[in-house]
């Protein structure tokens, strides 16, 4: 197997976004921000959500092969003669990852590295998405351990920041993934992975993506309630949850396979928007 493939295993957006959501959270806890510090938290993140990546293309390979957006996955392809073998770089990953995060930060960090692997890969690939629909609401705790191991690497003791931008990010999964879930609704439906918008349609899925989306806006509001972040954070908070909501209401109005996809870009959008405001200020204020 080429190792374009190899890379391609690695699911290195995902991986990116699991990294920058331990920056954020980082960034936030600091007094002072290190260069190196920094470097080494995105090397620890990347290994860990690429191994539980590499973990997931193996689990999956057999419903992968049915699904046109992930049929020419490396292993769906059949590229490799003996798949099993990817276990051990999947193993290999997760390891270096951990022994990264003992050598480099403290035990804490380590602990929310495997957790957010073991959600992804265990309890998401494994327990759930064949299952329940309740698959990614449980499984998207990967990007909660992700904000507990950034914090984590500067301040290991518990803190009310990151655990209230954890629930954050509990909250903005479904939001993201079911949006998403009603453009592919056809593809998980012809594999029966009973993602929300298989088993009660667009319409209705609409509608519970706009309920998990208010959660998701009130939640958000928390740290600056709490008074963890201030005036700015709040104003970015309300900005890019009110755009959110908006594109939630048009769904309902539209339930199309086009609208979906528009409202999981956006959720991409909310959540670069929180995030910018999270480090701004954080670090100016």
């Amino acid at each position: 197997m080429p190792l374009k493939s190899y890379i391609e295993l690695l699911k290195l957006r995902i991986g990116g976004m699991i990294a920058l959501t331990a920056v954020v959270a980082y960034l936030a806890m600091a007094e002072q921000v290190g260069v190196w510090h920094t470097i080494g938290l995105i090397v620890v993140m990347l290994l860990g959500a690429s191994s539980s990546a590499v973990f997931n293309h193996y689990y999956d390979r057999d419903i992968d092969r049915r699904m046109t957006r992930t049929s020419q996955r490396p292993l769906a392809r059949d590229l490799l003669v003996m798949p099993q073998r990817v276990l051990w770089l999947a193993a290999a990953l997760l390891l270096s990852g951990l022994s990264l995060a003992l050598w480099f930060f403290n035990p804490v960090v380590a602990v929310h590295l495997f957790l957010g692997a073991f959600f992804y890969g265990v309890v998401y690939t494994v327990w759930l998405k064949r299952r329940s629909w309740l698959n990614i609401v449980l499984g998207g705790l990967a990007g909660s351990f992700a904000v507990l191991a950034g914090a984590a690497s500067v301040r290991p003791e518990l803190c009310a920041l990151p655990l209230l931008l954890a629930l954050v990010l509990f909250f903005w999964t479904p939001s993201h993934f079911w949006s998403l879930a009603i453009y592919l609704k056809e593809e998980y439906a012809k594999v029966g992975v009973p993602m929300l918008p298989v088993l009660v349609g667009e319409q209705r899925a609409a509608r519970y993506i706009f309920a998990n989306t208010l959660l998701l806006v009130a939640s958000s509001l928390l740290p600056w309630f709490f008074g963890e972040l201030g005036a700015l954070y709040a104003v970015g908070a309300v900005g890019a949850g009110g755009l959110f909501l908006f594109g939630n209401w048009r769904m309902i109005q539209e339930p199309t396979r086009e609208m979906g996809w528009k409202n999981f870009t956006g959720s991409m959008r909310y959540l670069g928007i929180l995030f910018l405001a999270i480090v701004l200020d954080s670090r100016l204020f």
